[in-house]
């Protein structure tokens, strides 16, 4: 997915990967991690996700990352704060007190910028990629991210053939395969999610799963 894709998506409004709630199992799993409150939490591919919003709230520092302009001005318009905007590098950075989403690629991310990160919470970016680049985005995480780091990773499994994505489909095989070897993986929910989902079954889909992983990044 090149990044006019998914600057065209939001410009038209096609965003119905976004939900207008907190992600339900967010709340239920995140507690799993045990991340001291004031700990700084990635988000990548964040759009303008509730979830930064409750993060935040729970007492976390949210670093966000979002490759949409309008997706991150909303997001702030929505939420009734005022954003102090400045410029860090490549990213276009809008702050609101211990909310800051950076305006940019993903991968011009660098260690420096995610050196005091202790979490990572990802619904919406793994799933987002074709298969290259999710390998691509798999190991600039790994090469980023300090160790001990920990990873609330949300993932879809589906028949493939029988929808194209995005959302793509990633099986736990998979997540073993781009992870295993940096972090350490444990699944913590499979569960099954096409009856809430009337989209996915208008797209022709028969099963959908959604998948909860913790990740610990390796010392």
């Amino acid at each position: 997915m090149h990044a006019d894709f998914w600057q065209g998506r939001w410009a038209r409004n096609d965003i119905g990967f976004h939900l207008d709630q907190v992600h339900p199992g967010l709340r239920r799993h995140w507690p799993r991690l045990k991340l001291q409150e004031g700990a700084t939490v990635l988000v990548p591919l964040c759009g303008k996700s509730l979830d930064l919003a409750w993060l935040a709230g729970e007492g976390f520092s949210v670093l966000g990352v979002e490759l949409s302009q309008k997706a991150v001005e909303t997001f702030f318009a929505e939420q009734q704060l005022e954003a102090e905007i400045s410029q860090v590098g490549p990213f276009k950075v809008y702050r609101s007190g211990t909310l800051e989403i950076r305006c940019g690629d993903i991968f011009a991310l660098g260690a420096d910028d995610v050196s005091a990160c202790q979490g990572v919470y990802d619904r919406a970016a793994l799933i987002a990629l074709p298969p290259p680049m999710r390998q691509r985005y798999a190991a600039h995480l790994s090469a980023i991210l300090p160790a001990g780091c920990q990873q609330l990773l949300v993932t879809l499994d589906y028949e493939q053939a029988q929808m194209d994505g995005p959302p793509f489909a990633v099986s736990d095989a998979e997540v073993m395969a781009l992870y295993a070897a940096e972090w350490q993986v444990e699944r913590l929910e499979a569960k099954e999610v096409l009856a809430t989902n009337p989209r996915m079954r208008e797209r022709g889909l028969q099963r959908l799963e959604e998948h909860f992983h913790r990740l610990q990044r390796h010392a």
